[in-house]
């Protein structure tokens, strides 16, 4: 078995704190203006602006960084269109259903996202594919990211439709670097313990 982590492999807590920052940014300055739709949309475009110019001097790739502003950018376009503070947050809501939706597929076509995801970070390609011992394993880890999704909708969804601004603010800190940690650690435990016994790990597909 590899010695790294999927935390290791995926990088997951950076991202994650980093993609929390503009929401709360919003939550507060929504809040520091007195309700104000405009206060908490400066304020997220401010710091998503600023969490890019420092993943770019830190030499992340451009376009994840281009992707990552963009999703802020949308989120302060409809919540200016609307303006219902809580649709700040409706992109959220609406990208962790269709992540679901995405990871479930994925498992019943016997393509399971872990997999692509790991396999991409590994540098193996598809080879991961040809050892149907991974294909079952990375198909169980994928069901602990799939109710990760699901927890996540299952909470905002409430406080969504009841417009709870601040909090979908905490929730939405609360569910990302915590959520995603606790997903990490859990779906890389059942990758292993679903793995045969001597099998020789990530790394070293072992083909039919």
């Amino acid at each position: 078995m590899a010695e790294e982590s999927l935390n290791d492999l995926l990088g997951g807590r950076r991202g994650a704190i980093e993609a929390s920052l503009p929401p709360l940014a919003f939550g507060v300055g929504w809040a520091a203006g007195g309700a104000s739709v405009l206060f908490g949309v400066i304020a997220a475009l401010a710091v998503g602006t600023a969490v890019a110019a420092w993943r770019l001097s830190r030499g992340h790739r451009p376009l994840a960084v281009v992707i990552s502003l963009f999703g802020v950018c949308l989120a302060a376009l409809i919540v200016l269109r609307t303006g219902r503070a809580a649709d700040f947050f409706l992109l959220q809501l609406l990208t962790n259903a269709a992540s679901a939706l995405a990871w479930l597929v994925s498992i019943a076509i016997r393509w399971p996202l872990l997999g692509v995801v790991v396999g991409f970070a590994l540098r193996q390609g598809t080879r991961w594919r040809r050892d149907p011992a991974l294909v079952r394993s990375y198909g169980w880890g994928s069901v602990v990211w799939v109710m990760q999704y699901v927890i996540r909708v299952g909470v905002f969804l409430p406080l969504y439709a009841a417009d709870r601004v601040l909090a979908l603010t905490a929730t939405r800190v609360a569910l990302t670097w915590p959520l995603v940690a606790a997903c990490v650690a859990v779906s890389w435990w059942v990758v292993r313990r679903t793995l045969p016994a001597g099998h020789p790990g990530l790394r070293n597909p072992v083909p039919v």
